[in-house]
């Protein structure tokens, strides 16, 4: 995660239409419904179904890590959407390039879906902002506290808004493993890692590790979702 202190950032959410793989409101029974996606439960006050609203945007599964949708916009609700189908494409990701090492031309053609079927919505250009945390800590390093921070520092940056996606590894032979979030945008990420539990975190755990780097890169898609691109992160 992006450790910045951010310069001030306004959220302002769009109105509350969780879109669902057909661009409408979810009304499938729960068997049908997506990986990451949370059936119905209630409606709130203004006819919204209250667990449509959120997504499962990380390994955490419980409330209070859940991404929600009326706190983003249409292109960022699409690709949280997509984002559910990430993962792993090689044993080595901890090491390997990160634009070669994640199944990302299949979260682009579920995202190109998407779009084709939320047919009054037209996709422009956008970028995201992606934090990579590749680490080494020592086979015998208890990780349970380390959980128990991560988990705390999720909340946090849930709660700060922005996060699209959360995932980490399991840890290599070596000890090896990559962290990732994608992000709305750089001030999103500066803002989700300067709360006190992401300071807690860095206090405690980073006299752990033998090794760690932190890589920002540029998440582009084009317009149409016809193209992306992954790059460093220059500006």
């Amino acid at each position: 995660m992006d450790f910045e202190k951010p310069e001030g950032v306004i959220l302002t959410p769009r109105p509350c239409r969780p879109l669902s793989p057909t661009g409408q409101i979810h009304s499938l029974p729960t068997s049908d419904l997506p990986t990451g996606l949370i059936p119905t439960t209630s409606i709130d006050s203004h006819g919204t179904a209250v667990q449509d609203r959120f997504l499962v945007a990380s390994p955490y599964t419980t409330p209070l890590h859940l991404l929600n949708l009326c706190t983003i916009s249409e292109p960022n609700q699409l690709l949280a959407k997509a984002l559910t189908s990430f993962k792993q494409v090689r044993h080595d990701y901890a090491t390997a390039p990160y634009a070669d090492s994640f199944n990302w031309t299949n979260v682009i053609e579920m995202l190109r879906a998407l779009v084709e079927e939320e047919r009054t919505y037209t996709w422009e250009q956008q970028s995201f902002y992606i934090i990579v945390f590749r680490s080494q800590l020592p086979q015998a390093t208890d990780r349970t506290h380390l959980a128990d921070l991560d988990r705390l520092s999720h909340v946090e940056a849930t709660e700060s808004g922005g996060l699209l996606k959360y995932w980490f590894g399991v840890p290599d032979i070596n000890g090896r493993n990559l962290a990732t979030c994608i992000w709305r945008s750089r001030d999103d990420a500066r803002r989700g890692g300067s709360g006190e539990g992401h300071v807690r975190a860095m206090r405690e755990t980073f006299k752990l590790y033998t090794e760690w780097k932190v890589e920002r890169l540029n998440f582009i898609i084009g317009e149409g979702v016809r193209d992306w691109n992954i790059v460093e992160w220059t500006t």
